[in-house]
């Protein structure tokens, strides 16, 4: 099967079969931290200053900040759903590598970080404590369930992080004034939000694209071993 095809069906499997697990929802919250954070983050690299973030209930967020020269803040423009895509691509390299309590250890730190310097408002400072008192608990007494915890996360990110993608894409074309980071960076380059709207989704695909084939591979690699375990008894 095209890789493609296997990507796009994976994707749509997993999003569909997650709608059951109870509460999933409050973690699709990961992927806007994580948006949030790169734009935060980019500002900071590029010498500008970040006001605040805000996490809302709908999964929707919002970085404020100022910077000093206009230009730079394409890049921070862009950071967003770039950070989100290569991040879940990198729960799944991790997870690929065995060391899932790495990638949890990242991603509470970066939740810690987003609540003791930039997160403001009721419900995003409430989310990202809830988050990280859990994270904690399961790394220090859950260690039957932190690699399927681990999953859930990388799987929701990754998730999101193409499902987010497409919708700014769809929009980029049908209501480009409502397209979120594709209008700024619309309103900021001579090149139009259909552009930078299709660009995130291809570019979120890529990257889910990436980081599925490092999951079949994990898997794969460890059907083989337990085979050669159980012939060698």
């Amino acid at each position: 099967m095209n890789k493609w095809l296997k990507t796009i069906l994976f994707l749509i499997v997993s999003v569909f079969l997650t709608r059951f697990i109870p509460f999933s929802s409050l973690f699709r919250n990961v992927d806007t931290m994580i948006h949030e954070f790169g734009h935060a983050l980019a500002t900071l690299l590029l010498s500008g200053k970040v006001l605040r973030i805000e996490l809302y209930a709908d999964h929707s967020g919002v970085t404020y900040s100022t910077m000093l020269t206009p230009g730079r803040s394409i890049l921070v423009s862009l950071a967003g759903y770039i950070s989100a895509s290569l991040f879940a691509w990198l729960l799944f390299y991790l997870y690929r590598k065995g060391r899932h309590m790495w990638g949890l250890g990242i991603i509470t730190a970066i939740a810690l970080v987003s609540l003791l310097l930039y997160v403001r408002g009721e419900f995003g400072m409430l989310w990202l404590t809830g988050f990280i008192a859990l994270n904690v608990v399961i790394m220090i007494f859950g260690a039957k369930i932190v690699k399927f915890y681990y999953l859930f996360l990388a799987f929701l990110t990754l998730e999101e992080s193409v499902l987010t993608a497409m919708y700014i894409g769809l929009l980029s074309w049908t209501q480009p004034s409502r397209a979120g980071d594709a209008a700024n960076l619309a309103q900021q380059t001579f090149m139009p939000a259909m552009f930078w709207g299709t660009l995130f989704a291809l570019f979120a695909l890529w990257c889910a694209k990436g980081a599925l084939a490092l999951f079949f591979r994990k898997e794969s690699n460890s059907g083989r071993t337990s085979r050669a375990r159980a012939l060698s008894k």
